[in-house]
């Protein structure tokens, strides 16, 4: 479903992807792992279309996404899931869920809320409190159940354990591993596999912005 071939990202003339390579078949869950600043971020911030690439090529289910502009993107089914959360502060949980559901052409709100609601029924709780009220971990959730609401297809997860404490690193675990055999597409980037070994299908290693020999 997704296949990135030599592809090269440079930021503020620093590189940070050098000739970077990776595959990710339909319905698998792949791991990249890599220390940080290894540039696990900046292949989730190139998929998205937010850094382009100098060279190399990236291609979502045989089509070039280089042809796609980035806000384009989400449309194709691709849910992202920022290490930083990147959520709206002032926004209620369900408003930020529901952002990337209000621009789509073909997602319908209902659905897409029933079907977060039933993945992280902790939600609908705090479905009317802003985004600024939550804790670290909570945010990570709402992150997370955006990322569900509009990736029909591939899920991008940036570092989803980072910082957060054992019982909703566990919590996220075991959303995570729901989503298999739902026939989503993920790629989950981690420091370490502490929390998804047992996740995941295949173990990519990236080092300095390549791949480890």
């Amino acid at each position: 479903m997704l296949k990135i071939d030599s592809v090269h990202v440079t930021i503020a003339s620093v590189q940070a992807l050098r000739g970077f390579s990776l595959e990710v078949a339909s319905g698998s869950m792949v791991g990249l792992v890599g220390r940080n600043g290894a540039g696990k971020t900046s292949l989730m911030r190139t998929i998205m279309g937010h850094l382009p690439p100098g060279a190399g090529s990236l291609a979502f289910d045989g089509a070039d996404l280089a042809r796609v502009p980035r806000h384009a993107r989400a449309g194709l089914g691709v849910g992202y899931m920022p290490e930083d959360r990147g959520l709206v502060p002032e926004l209620t949980v369900e408003e930020n869920i529901l952002v990337p559901v209000w621009v789509s052409k073909t997602l319908k709100v209902d659905e897409r809320l029933r079907f977060v609601y039933e993945v992280l029924p902790e939600l609908r709780e705090m479905r009317e409190r802003r985004a600024l009220l939550l804790s670290g971990g909570q945010q990570k959730l709402v992150a997370l159940a955006r990322a569900l609401a509009v990736g029909t297809r591939l899920l991008l997860l940036d570092e989803p354990f980072e910082g957060l404490a054992p019982a909703l690193a566990q919590r996220l675990s075991e959303v995570i591993a729901d989503m298999r055999g739902t026939g989503l597409t993920m790629l989950l980037s981690q420091s370490d596999l502490n929390h998804s070994r047992s996740l995941i299908d295949r173990e990519v290693v990236i080092e300095r912005g390549a791949n480890a020999a």
